[in-house]
């Protein structure tokens, strides 16, 4: 392929990435993100295509400087930023490129490495039925290896996943383990005491592991984690006692009104472009100082951009609608097009709109965080009457993960929401990272005794209690996971949760239909 500019390369990495949503990326056959759960953006500014990716496992910046187009993939050429030379990543069209035979050939070959392993290890232990095939019934996939090592009237749950899993897989390890402990010891406590959990993870892949097993409940059971290094055989433990290396950063806040009165005559010129009754419904959400979106039951549909005049230090305002690779700028030329997709998504995605219309379905999370931002009184009296923070970045490392909504009680204590409109398996302890990352944050105290919220500009001038988090899972009532009070009951009696399962029919009115509490049975 001829060299191409920086503007070219976008484009064309848009389009692939459109065309092929469950694309996922690779690095030396390594899988680093599936492209149907990832962020990404691209820009083609200063002379340069940038390719800036994130998930919840990692987060990547990289400059693009060529592609090269194959028949299932596309190589992608990229420097590290500060380095002149180039690399090479690949993006596959589909994240599963392996096929089931090779998968099983992977799973069974590590079944027998653990076998070895478990066996010369902890040779005072029996191994008993060791297994990884799929039970539907009780969650289990067939990527994890599980069983049990007896001695005498004790024994120990273990589960491991190999190295050729993808990272979602190897990271919902713990959320396995934990059900396979729970399995084991209702079906074994007339003859054994179940001591706990020990987990095998990949060489280097034991992070967010770690950080979640700190919190889990030792009065409840045991957990050890090990990292196994596949090519030598070998065997290391992991202290999860120890948090000394986590390092948690915050982006700072901004101030939301005086980034809407910037762009005010942006959104003005938007809000006229709609029909009478639609403005009512739009929500307009400050992104960041200098950028502002309007939104549609959570629904992005156009954002005002400020720049500054080229040659000059005064500001302008940039005006798109649509999304991703269809973001388009809103000029006298493009506004009819703009007023025919407004119709099209305020007729569609509506409280009383077609459930199977794309328009309806689309980003239904945004949605139910879009309602109750409004009024957060409506699924607990202690919530309301502070502000509220969407989608809040929290880095640990180079790992980033957005936080649904972050709040203060009316007792002045922290309260993060998470939410979820469907069933997830790994909900529990994907609500526990958020609160490791905040309680983290939470801790620091300078000699003023600031915290690092305090220092980033949340919530000023509101005096936080000292307390941990408060943390809230949402869900419609019959989206509730049945294995989600299970690993609840697991967390460490430090982490504060309430689980709250609303009405089906929250999209209309928002309703309490029952509340978990942590330590209430």
């Amino acid at each position: 392929m001829p060299e191409l500019s920086p503007t070219e390369l976008a484009r064309l990495l848009e389009q692939f990435f459109a065309d092929h949503p469950r694309a996922a990326l690779l690095e030396d056959g390594r899988l680093l993100f599936e492209m149907a759960t990832a962020h990404y953006s691209i820009s083609a500014e200063h002379g340069r295509c940038v390719l800036h990716l994130w998930s919840e496992e990692r987060n990547m910046v990289r400059t693009v400087v060529g592609l090269e187009a194959r028949k299932e993939t596309l190589r992608i050429r990229v420097r590290h930023l500060g380095t002149q030379r180039p690399q090479s990543l690949e993006v596959v069209r589909d994240r599963e490129q392996r096929t089931p035979a090779t998968r099983e050939l992977c799973r069974t070959r590590y079944l027998r490495l653990l076998e070895r392993l478990l066996t010369r290890h902890f040779n005072e232990y029996k191994l008993e039925s060791l297994r990884s095939a799929m039970d539907l019934e009780h969650s289990f996939g067939p990527a994890y290896a599980r069983g049990l090592l007896v001695r005498g009237q004790q024994c120990w749950a273990f589960i491991g996943v190999n190295a050729e899993e993808s990272p979602a897989i190897i990271d919902g390890v713990l959320t396995l383990g934990i059900l396979w402990l729970a399995y084991c010891r209702e079906h074994s406590v007339a003859k054994r005491v179940c001591q706990g959990l020990k987990v095998f993870l990949p060489a280097g892949c034991g992070a967010t592991t770690r950080a979640r097993m700190a919190w889990l409940n030792r009065e409840l059971a045991q957990w050890e984690l090990y990292e196994v290094g596949e090519a030598n055989e070998d065997l290391a433990a992991i202290d999860c006692r120890d948090q000394g290396n986590l390092k948690m950063r915050l982006v700072h806040a901004f101030n939301p009104e005086a980034a809407i009165e910037r762009a005010r005559e942006g959104i003005a010129r938007i809000m006229r472009l709609l029909l009478p009754g639609m403005a009512s419904c739009v929500t307009v959400a400050p992104r960041s100082p200098d950028e502002i979106a309007l939104c549609l039951h959570g629904l992005e549909f156009a954002r005002v951009r400020q720049t500054f005049v080229p040659g000059s230090f005064a500001r302008q305002d940039n005006l798109t609608f649509g999304a991703g690779a269809n973001e388009t700028p809103l000029q006298p030329d493009t506004e009819a097009g703009f007023v025919e997709l407004m119709q099209r998504l305020f007729e569609s995605r509506s409280p009383g709109g077609n459930a199977r219309n794309p328009l309806f379905r689309l980003r239904p999370e945004a949605w139910l965080q879009s309602t109750l931002a409004g009024d957060l009184a409506q699924v607990d009296d202690h919530l309301g009457g502070h502000v509220i923070y969407n989608q809040v970045p929290a880095f640990a490392g180079a790992d980033r993960a957005m936080l649904d909504l972050l709040t203060v009680t009316r007792q002045k204590r922290l309260a993060i929401l998470e939410l979820k409109v469907d069933e997830d398996l790994h909900f529990p302890l994907q609500g526990l990272d958020y609160w490791i990352r905040v309680n983290w944050l939470h801790q620091q105290r300078t000699a003023s005794g600031a915290g690092e919220l305090e220092q980033n500009g949340y919530f000023p001038g509101v005096p936080l209690r000292a307390d941990s988090p408060l943390l809230y899972f949402i869900v419609p009532a019959l989206r509730v996971h049945p294995s989600m009070d299970t690993v609840l009951q697991h967390l460490s009696p430090a982490v504060d949760w309430t689980l709250i399962a609303i009405n089906e029919s929250w999209r209309h009115e928002r309703k309490v239909v029952y509340r978990k509490r942590a330590g209430v049975v």
